[in-house]
């Protein structure tokens, strides 16, 4: 990678290295200039260990993820996630008519309602990242004079919203749904969202705080459309 492109998980300076890599295989990690650490302590940490410090929200594993991998599963993990929403929504609608025969699963699947909750959940997603990206934008813009990358802001609000995995294990047992458990994945993804602003824009816990708050604003309001209107689409795709 090109010169400047790290940046030190501690500090948030930028950095040209991560590590130097000397003969017989032997690496030494790079100190950085500004505060004496190591630039990226994560290189040698196993996996999971970083998972779990990004599950904790630190902020050094963030930086790690964002800024020193070239981690691209964002889309991927994006569809993955609205399709277990998705069809959590669809089996709350139709919980009283669950069975457990093979096939039904197989045919469910193909019903247009499945495909009405995707598009509802992703265009709910749409809305909340545009709501976080414009009100950043015209902050930095107008109240700044600073740019925002708006690609890497979006890959870190997708990347973020990987406490929707937990929606996983909803999927597969397909038992009653507590509120509270959905709310509180709910107030998780939210937070992790936060701390990805936090750290992309080395910003105030206040200003992320307000740019999630207008993604959920937004958000909101175009679930509260989408039901209201009289050629909804979930009331087309529900005829027999």
């Amino acid at each position: 990678m090109g010169e400047s492109v790290f940046r030190c998980i501690e500090c948030n300076e930028k950095a040209a290295e991560l590590h130097r890599d000397y003969t017989n295989g032997i690496l030494k990690l790079t100190i950085c200039e500004s505060c004496q650490k190591p630039v990226d302590k994560y290189i040698e940490y196993d996996p999971v260990i970083i998972l779990i410090d990004a599950i904790l929200c630190k902020t050094q594993a963030f930086r790690h993820i964002l800024f020193n991998t070239s981690l691209n599963i964002h889309w991927k993990l994006c569809v993955f996630c609205l399709l277990c929403e998705a069809y959590l929504r669809w089996s709350q609608r139709h919980g009283s008519e669950q069975s457990s025969d093979p096939a039904d699963f197989i045919r469910y699947t193909k019903e247009w309602e499945f495909y009405s909750m995707f598009g509802l959940a992703a265009l709910e997603l749409s809305a909340f990242c545009g709501g976080v990206l414009l009100f950043l934008w015209v902050f930095a813009v107008r109240v700044l004079g600073a740019t925002v990358e708006q690609s890497l802001l979006l890959r870190a609000l997708l990347l973020s919203c990987y406490g929707k995995v937990l929606l996983i294990p909803a999927v597969i047992w397909e038992h009653d749904y507590s509120p509270l458990c959905l709310g509180l994945i709910k107030v998780f993804v939210l937070t992790s969202n936060s701390q990805a602003i936090r750290v992309i824009l080395n910003s105030s816990r206040r200003l992320s705080l307000m740019a999630v708050c207008v993604g959920v604003i937004a958000e909101t309001c175009v679930t509260q459309a989408c039901t209201r209107l009289p050629w909804s689409i979930q009331d087309i795709l529900t005829f027999d």
